[in-house]
């Protein structure tokens, strides 16, 4: 079976191995972040998501692709937290390379708030609902994504209204009066793109899954 996994590390390991790596990851993002709250604002997915992960891991153990995307995911998130998405180093070099008028990281933050959500719907909606193999999994899944999405700007404007100015870095909106439909409009695209390439090697990892919920191997 065809997994995301290194050679060099059993399946069945993969999962603790990635948790690891984002903890470390969380860790030192945290090591002088540019401004904490900030930080804490972007990465609270993460502090929340990666204890759940680890807690319902024999009950409900994740495919090992939902995992590594959910690990790279958390990474994203854990840099953007350090500099704040504005201020990525990598997004001011595509920026400066390619003449862009922005900082690009916000944008691919939100291409994966649409493309690592999707695998995470589609996985739980084909393993707790009738939905599996229906022709309604592919568009509810985007909806589903989009969705949060629409929410996430809405949590976006909450902190706009609360601090006032000191909530800039969060929002990371670089003075664009059409910020928030470009965020949603990448995570819609992120989301469509997730569905159309990855679910032949999602259904594969979903087949695989005995009754007790353990990968096969």
């Amino acid at each position: 079976m065809t997994t995301l996994a290194h050679p060099t590390v059993p399946r069945q390991h993969l999962p603790a191995v990635l948790a690891s790596v984002v903890a470390v990851g969380l860790a030192v993002s945290a090591w002088g972040a540019k401004d904490p709250t900030t930080w804490f604002l972007e990465t609270v997915w993460v502090l929340v998501g990666l204890p759940i992960v680890v807690l319902t891991r024999r009950r409900f153990p994740l495919t090992n692709l939902l995992c590594c995307l959910l690990a790279a995911h958390a990474l994203v998130l854990a840099v953007g937290g350090h500099y704040t998405y504005a201020e990525v180093p990598l997004g001011d070099w595509v920026r400066d390379t390619f003449g862009l008028d922005r900082n690009p990281y916000d944008r691919f933050g939100h291409l994966m708030q649409g493309f690592v959500p999707a695998v995470l719907v589609r996985e739980l909606l084909s393993r707790t609902s009738p939905l599996r193999g229906s022709r309604w999994l592919a568009p509810l899944t985007v909806c589903a994504c989009l969705a949060f999405s629409a929410v996430f700007e809405m949590l976006e404007w909450l902190s706009a209204v609360v601090g006032g100015q000191a909530a800039d870095a969060f929002l990371a909106t670089q003075g664009d009066v059409w910020d928030t439909q470009w965020d949603m409009f990448c995570a819609l695209i992120g989301a469509t793109v997730s569905v159309l390439v990855l679910s032949r090697v999602h259904d594969r990892q979903l087949a695989a899954l005995d009754g007790d919920g353990r990968q096969v191997q």
